[in-house]
Order: structure tokens, then C-alpha cells, then sequence
């Protein structure tokens, strides 16, 4: 197509998340030009993402880049990128467990891994956060099977499990837990704990901020002075954290904890980081659960715990819940997260080529 490029994609959802899939082989190699692609593919900057692929929403705004690895025992290595909407910023500094839900089924899909006989094991490096996980597919007969009976809130309808497991959760990007040193402290008169375990976060109470903590994104986003409050909050955790200046950053995100209302073990209303998220991120849902186990910190006295070890935590959101299967040792400061597992589904909604305009790159 004159004046355009065509680059092979497969549009999927992955958990509560959607966007396109991209060999890393098929992007550019220089990660300037690789950004104005993918702002280019997403129609950003653009409120409503009119000139791309983008749904004119964090969730809906999110890309996948995949690669083969020559990591011994790894298959594949894994790069999320999040698209801004209205600003020209792709931001490859967190990860997204939602989109990795995709990942595991995308390698199969395009030969980077032969499919087992039953279900296949995915061992994928998460560039992001230099981590390493487990996508456990269905493959009955040697193909990827996407109906089945699992349901995650967020998502319509049920497909085939995908179990994610986090193998090196901890410390993703600071190498600490507990980034400042402390399980709480206090930011601007509100007490906060800053945790790094799958994606660093700032928690508080969300009765702190003058809220239930059931809130929607109508009582969220569109007030504009609790917002302003919660981002100054967030700049300096992030700088206690060791971000520095994080306002052109999505780390760290915020959650607002609230204990349960139904059979959960605690409420979160997670902020990505200047929206309400529809329903959960698995990467958040996993520092959560984290924080819920660790004495001392804004969730603990909130939470209900289940016996055992490891145990599940189940996280109260605004569209259900979502579960973490922690496998723990230790308390307080000796606090230790050997794996933590969460269930999610996946399926690919479109394979073909998105075009860029050549004066876009």
C-alpha cells in the first residue's frame, strides 16, 4: 500500500487487557523509531485513537513483543509496551499480566513453541522486569484450546484456563520488597506502603482519602482534586522508591484498599495509574496479595487471611475478584514470596497486517 508499512500482527485478548502482538523481529530495532511505530499503530496521541488500532482505553492501549530466547531454558522473552492515549509516551517500564496471558498462546501459534500433547509448559523472561514466568497452555492434540470453563470477572463469558506463574516476583525493579525500607510510612499526612513485588505500587487506605473504597470510575476519574492529591502522593513514593520523576511514568501504580464486602479477602481499587481500572491488573493483584501477608503494612489489618501456606487471596475489584495462589515463607521482615499463581484466559480476535504511514515513523 503506497505510502504505508505493513507489519504482521495477531490482535488478542490477554485476561482483562487487549491489544496486538508483535514479533520483536518484525518491529524496529532502534527503540525510538520501535515507539513512533507503535504510537503510530495504537493512534496516539489521540483522545479517542480514531487513526489506529487503540480502544481509547488504558486497557485497550497496551502492545506485546515477542521473541524467541536464547536464555538456557527459556522459550521466550516477553516486552510490554503501554501506549498513552493523549500524549505521545510509550512506556516500557512496567509489565502487564494481563497481556502475558497472551503470550504463552501467541509463541504456539507462531511456531516459537511446539505445542505438547495435553497442555504445554511456556517458560517466558519478562524483559520489563528482567523476571522469570510460567504460562501452563491447553493443548489437547497439539493445538491451543481457547473454549473451555473458566471465568474471570472482567472478561464476558469463559474460555480455557491459562495458569500464570510468577517464578521471581520480588524486587522486579528496585531488588527489594520494601524499595524505601519501611512497611509503612507516611506521604503528605496519609499513611502508604510502597511494595515492589510484580509491579511496585503505593497503597493506602482509601478511607483515608474521604472514600468507601467501592467506588467506580464515575466517583474516580472524574474527581479531578482527588486525583491531583493521589499523584502527588505517587511522585513522591516514587522518588522515595528510587524512580526519581515518575509524572511521564506509570510506575509506581496506586491501589486504594478497603477491607472485603463479600467472600473476598481484601478490596482494591487499582489506579493505572491516572484511571481507574475496570477490574484488576495480575501484576497488582499479586503485590496486593503480597501486602495482605505482610504485618505491618496499610493492608494487613484490612485483610482477611486464609489458613494455610500457600494459601489463596481473593481480591474484591469493581467487576468481581480476582485470585492469587501465594506460596510464602516467613513474616514481617522475613517475609519470602516463592511463587505466586493466578488464573487467567486468553484468544486471539484478529491475524493480519496493521499498516503505518511512512511520515508517521
Amino acid at each position: 500500500m503506497l505510502g504505508h508499512v505493513a507489519i504482521p500482527a495477531l490482535l488478542m485478548r490477554g485476561g482483562t487487557s487487549k491489544g496486538p502482538y508483535f514479533k520483536a523481529s518484525d518491529l524496529p530495532a532502534d527503540p525510538a523509531q520501535r515507539d513512533r511505530v507503535l504510537l503510530a499503530v495504537m493512534g496516539s496521541p489521540d483522545l479517542r485513537q480514531i487513526d489506529g488500532l487503540g480502544g481509547a482505553d488504558t486497557l485497550t492501549s497496551k502492545v506485546a513483543i515477542i521473541s524467541k530466547s536464547d536464555r538456557p531454558g527459556v522459550d521466550v522473552e516477553y516486552l510490554f509496551a503501554q501506549v498513552d492515549i493523549p500524549r505521545a509516551i510509550v512506556d516500557t517500564g512496567p509489565s502487564c499480566g494481563n497481556m502475558l496471558s497472551g503470550v504463552g498462546p501467541y509463541a504456539i501459534e507462531t511456531g516459537m513453541v511446539q505445542a505438547q500433547d495435553g497442555e504445554t509448559s511456556v517458560s517466558i523472561y519478562d524483559v520489563n522486569t528482567q523476571s522469570l514466568m510460567e504460562a501452563v497452555i491447553q493443548t489437547p492434540g497439539g493445538r491451543v484450546k481457547y473454549e473451555g470453563n473458566a471465568a474471570i470477572d472482567g472478561v464476558p463469558g469463559t474460555s480455557a484456563p491459562i495458569i500464570l506463574n510468577f517464578l521471581e516476583a520480588v524486587g522486579v525493579k528496585t531488588g527489594k520488597m520494601l524499595p524505601t525500607g519501611h512497611a509503612l510510612e507516611e506521604i503528605n499526612g496519609i499513611e502508604v506502603s510502597c511494595l515492589d513485588v510484580c509491579m511496585p505500587m503505593v497503597l493506602m487506605r482509601a478511607t483515608d482519602l474521604g472514600l468507601t473504597g467501592i467506588e467506580g470510575r464515575a466517583e474516580i476519574d472524574g474527581n479531578k482534586e482527588l486525583l491531583a492529591r493521589i499523584e502527588a502522593i505517587r511522585m513522591e513514593a516514587g522518588r522515595r522508591m528510587g524512580f526519581g520523576d515518575v509524572s511521564d511514568s506509570v510506575m509506581p501504580k496506586v491501589g486504594l484498599l478497603s477491607p472485603p464486602r463479600g467472600t473476598g479477602c481484601i478490596t482494591s481499587r487499582y489506579l493505572t495509574p491516572h484511571k481507574l481500572h475496570q477490574a484488576h491488573a495480575v501484576t497488582g493483584a499479586v503485590c496486593v496479595a503480597t501486602a495482605c501477608l505482610l504485618e505491618g503494612s496499610v493492608a494487613y489489618p484490612l485483610a482477611v487471611r486464609p489458613e494455610g501456606n500457600p494459601c489463596t487471596i481473593w481480591i474484591e475489584h469493581p467487576t468481581g475478584m480476582v485470585d492469587v495462589r501465594m506460596d510464602y515463607s516467613g513474616s514481617g521482615a522475613t517475609l519470602a514470596v516463592r511463587k505466586a499463581g493466578i488464573l487467567r484466559t486468553a484468544r486471539p480476535i484478529m491475524r493480519g497486517e496493521v499498516y503505518v504511514p511512512e511520515w508517521k515513523i
